[in-house]
């Protein structure tokens, strides 16, 4: 296995991600709304402290994608049996007011080999917050999951794909090691988008997959759909944990 690497912390990237509503978790609308991909510094170093990176793709030679889900897919009871099946190492992103009324079948689809990772507490926009209110939205979503899973989460995605550097610096005092963004993202339709580079998957492409909502298609046939074009494109589903 051929993990990601990093450069060390250097060029700042240009601000990115317009400010988008807090219901729900939408995706940026449109390519070249995620300026990161793995490997590019997050927006350098801060008196010296050692940022986390901002990755939306893994520079790896493996051809593997990593599926990634904001909350809400254990309202289908049928993705735990699919990931159960298929041996998916999937990657969700839990904020807990959206996530703790079904923590108990986040921890079914964890003992099938899910990753539970951060996605903040209460789903706020943290870009322009504070230090002290990015910090506590982070934080205590790291003692929840550690509290309910007992896990140690060290990625994290911010909510909508905002952050600033202020998110970067609480984020790594509360010990994420990585901001996960993505490239391509399943849409509530079934269509698969990309923020950048041409329309097709490549080895080490973030994947995010949009929760269900009233008129979404079913989670489990996006994510079946999905997977026959992963196959389709001689790539198969990775443990992003493996590589981050």
């Amino acid at each position: 296995m051929r993990r990601g690497r990093f450069r060390p912390p250097a060029a700042a990237l240009a601000a990115l991600l317009l400010l988008l509503p807090l219901a729900g978790c939408g995706r940026p609308a449109g390519p070249a709304r995620h300026a990161a991909a793995a490997g590019e510094p997050a927006q350098g170093g801060d008196r010296g402290q050692n940022l986390p990176p901002v990755v939306d793709h893994v520079r790896t030679t493996d051809r593997v994608v990593f599926l990634t889900y904001d909350d809400s897919a254990e309202r289908d009871p049928a993705f735990t049996r699919l990931i159960r099946e298929r041996r998916l190492p999937v990657t969700l992103f839990l904020t807990d007011t959206v996530a703790g009324p079904g923590y108990g079948d986040f921890a079914r689809l964890r003992s099938v080999g899910a990753s539970l990772q951060n996605h903040t507490l209460d789903h706020r926009v943290l870009r322009g917050l504070p230090y002290a209110g990015q910090r506590a939205e982070i934080c205590g979503q790291q003692t929840k999951l550690r509290s309910r899973f007992g896990v140690r989460a060290h990625l994290f995605r911010p909510p909508h794909g905002a952050y600033d550097t202020t998110t970067l610096r609480a984020a790594a005092d509360c010990g994420i090691t990585a901001l996960v963004l993505w490239r391509a993202a399943l849409d509530a339709d079934g269509t698969l988008t990309y923020t950048r580079g041409d329309h097709r998957l490549h080895p080490g492409d973030i994947v995010a997959v949009d929760p269900d909502h009233p008129t979404a298609a079913h989670l489990t046939s996006r994510t079946e759909r999905l997977l026959k074009t992963i196959e389709e494109q001689g790539l198969k589903v990775g443990n992003l944990e493996d590589y981050l």
